[in-house]
């Protein structure tokens, strides 16, 4: 799927959000500024509107490795890996052992060998013009179906 405006860009994020669920995980693969973070913002300012709240700044957490996002009956973990170089570093975080009333959003996803079973993979690539980005949805689990079209 090509994506060359933020308003497309927000109603993949919407259709992420129809599905999603307190258990999930969406794991984000991409280059550097291929819109990882501007994807996470979306889905999770779009779930603060949804319950009614007020839109919080969603920052990048690459030097801190995680924000929480309270989303009233749930939490939002946007976890960034990029500073982490082995899955050992990436178990001793704890992400999978985390409760169960998460929601888990991670960006830098390659490093993770042990993966959770529902779960959506999203791929961020850019094109040839650099506004427009392709990106590409694999589901596993609950998520296998996952259509963002």
């Amino acid at each position: 799927m090509i994506i060359n405006s933020l308003d497309q860009l927000k109603q993949v994020s919407l259709k992420i959000i129809q599905k999603i669920t307190k258990q999930d995980c969406i794991l984000l693969f991409g280059e550097i500024g291929a819109g990882k973070t501007t994807l996470t913002r979306a889905i999770i300012n779009n779930l603060q509107i949804q319950n009614k709240q007020n839109q919080t700044e969603v920052l990048s957490p690459t030097f801190n490795l995680v924000y929480e996002y309270e989303i009233k009956k749930f939490k939002i973990m946007h976890y960034d890996l990029y500073r982490l170089k082995t899955d050992k570093e990436v178990q001793l975080l704890g992400i999978f052992d985390e409760d169960v009333n998460s929601i888990k959003i991670i960006e830098w996803a390659e490093i993770i060998k042990n993966k959770q079973k529902d779960r959506l993979e999203i791929y961020l690539t850019y094109k040839n013009d650099k506004n427009l980005r392709n990106f590409e949805f694999k589901g596993f689990g609950r998520w296998k179906n996952f259509n963002a079209c």
